[in-house]
């Protein structure tokens, strides 16, 4: 297989990861600001910065000026062409990495993604309404799940669908990473810290709806959510397919199908030392974040050795 070709569905199917998970994080978040009353403030700030996309949203709405309000943040993050991390533009770029490898893929899935992106398109108005936006949340959730229903199903269990799966595992290890850093920044800003503690275990079960990990987590662990409990699950759950072990895991499985590259399983070796050695309790009383910054540069780090070992140019 060419090495373009195989970066185009490593990135395919990490793209279209990223979208469903983005549209999961935006739906989550406009829920939760649903159900917290009047005295208690929701914050957007930590899903953008949450994306990586903090610097593009200051740039545009320099903290001098008037900042938008719900409706403009959603905008930004769900359909503004301007922001290259926005739902619009992520499934632009799916979109075009399919539209190259046409050949290799079923057809239905072109048919799928093409259709995804024009409905985003025609349905931009759609996304910043409170009335529209749990439809159009959806529809995006639902296409792309169909898609990677498609690349299951159909595709031929060769070397190009080990690239798919391995983008699609690194990219859920990243987001699911992410997604965590969301809740451990604040999304709830409570007006003193009795609120904070009460509302603490939402956020924590927000955290888990986002990543449909709630059922699953009460089914296994049969207990309330609790910070450190929902921490243990999604970082090291090996059962639950969006946890980060689960992700990383996969990942081990798919290295022995593909030529051997060293750089590759040692960069995998450190980011599993990682997750195998961290404590959620220790984790929650530095800081989730800093924990999850060392993740997410160590994933980075993975995907760097990937590149350069199985498509360098």
């Amino acid at each position: 297989m060419l090495s373009r070709v195989a970066a185009n569905l490593y990135w395919f199917s990490r793209y279209l990861r990223r979208a469903e998970n983005l549209a999961r994080l935006v739906n989550v978040g406009s829920q939760l600001q649903l159900d917290l009353p009047r005295s208690m403030r929701f914050a957007w700030r930590p899903l953008i910065e949450t994306l990586g996309a903090a610097d593009e949203f200051d740039r545009l709405h320099p903290p001098g000026e008037k900042q938008p309000d719900e409706a403009g943040v959603i905008r930004f993050l769900l359909v503004d062409p301007e922001n290259p991390q926005s739902l619009h533009e992520v499934v632009r770029q799916a979109r075009e990495l399919q539209r190259s490898v046409r050949e290799t893929l079923p057809q239905d899935c072109w048919i799928a993604i093409n259709d995804l992106y024009l409905y985003i398109e025609a349905s931009t108005d759609r996304a910043g309404s409170r009335r529209y936006r749990q439809e159009f949340l959806d529809r995006v959730i639902d296409s792309c799940l169909r898609v990677s229903a498609l690349l299951t199903a159909n595709v031929s269990r060769d070397i190009g669908f080990q690239f798919l799966r391995l983008g699609t595992a690194i990219e859920q290890a990243d987001m699911t990473s992410r997604i965590i850093d969301t809740a451990a920044a604040g999304l709830i800003q409570p007006r003193s810290e009795e609120d904070a503690e009460a509302f603490r275990e939402m956020q924590w079960m927000s955290v888990l709806q986002c990543l449909a990990a709630y059922q699953m987590y009460r089914r296994h662990l049969r207990q309330r959510v609790s910070a450190e409990l929902a921490l243990q699950f999604l970082l090291k759950d090996r059962q639950f397919p969006r946890s980060v072990l689960f992700c990383l895991t996969r990942i081990q499985g798919i290295l022995p199908l593909m030529p051997a590259r060293r750089p590759v399983q040692l960069a995998l070796n450190r980011v599993l030392g990682s997750v195998f050695d961290a404590d959620p309790a220790r984790v929650l009383q530095t800081g989730p974040s800093v924990f999850m910054d060392r993740l997410q540069v160590e994933l980075d780090a993975l995907d760097g050795a990937l590149r350069q070992s199985y498509f360098p140019n």
